[in-house]
């Protein structure tokens, strides 16, 4: 049998490490950021289908959020500002994503790759979760923002205030559910948390 280096290649992410271009006082790396971001998600999904009438599956949003930035184990992190800085620079970063993400399946034997490639790629058919996930990313980004306030570290101060506007202006009511029942949390200190 041929050795395969999928998850390998995917334990990895704990070495990629976000937000390089600011200073942390906590450093937070793909893996750790990848969980949170699938938590979220699949709170967000129960959100749509008890609270808003919608129907589609937390386990598989939850899944989708896991694999979401799999591809930095080869692209690296690139910042936003850079990845979104112009139309042309955005275009060549998608055709090296998709080169990561072609990369990541051979990793797999062949009889598993078409199970993997819907968790790199977006479908139409989990087009609905996509959103979710991309919701729960950014509310994983606000999250990050503002414990590194609570640390006295301003630096996020400006990300904190634009990422929670990305987050509004996605105009979702299942992250303006969770802003509103869970984020107020992230405040507390852990005595307060405990309560």
């Amino acid at each position: 049998m041929q050795e395969q280096k999928f998850f390998a290649i995917i334990s990895r992410m704990k070495y990629i490490n976000r937000w390089g271009l600011m200073r942390n006082t906590i450093n937070e790396n793909i893996s750790e950021h990848s969980l949170e971001t699938a938590f979220i998600a699949h709170v967000l999904a129960l959100y749509r289908n008890v609270r808003f009438g919608g129907n589609v599956d937390p386990e598989r949003a939850a899944l989708l959020a896991m694999y979401h930035d799999a591809t930095e184990i080869i692209t690296g992190d690139l910042p936003t500002p850079v990845k979104y800085y112009n139309a042309d620079i955005k275009a060549e970063y998608d055709k090296v994503e998709k080169m990561a993400e072609e990369k990541l399946l051979s990793y797999l034997p062949e009889d598993l790759r078409e199970y993997y490639a819907p968790l790199f790629s977006k479908t139409e058919e989990d087009k609905e979760l996509w959103v979710l996930v991309k919701a729960a990313d950014k509310l994983s980004a606000l999250i990050k923002c503002i414990e590194e306030r609570q640390m006295g570290n301003s630096d996020f101060t400006e990300a904190e205030k634009s990422t929670l506007q990305a987050v509004h202006d996605m105009a979702l009511p299942e992250a303006e559910e969770f802003i509103s029942e869970f984020l107020s949390a992230y405040h507390l200190t852990l005595d307060g948390q405990a309560k």
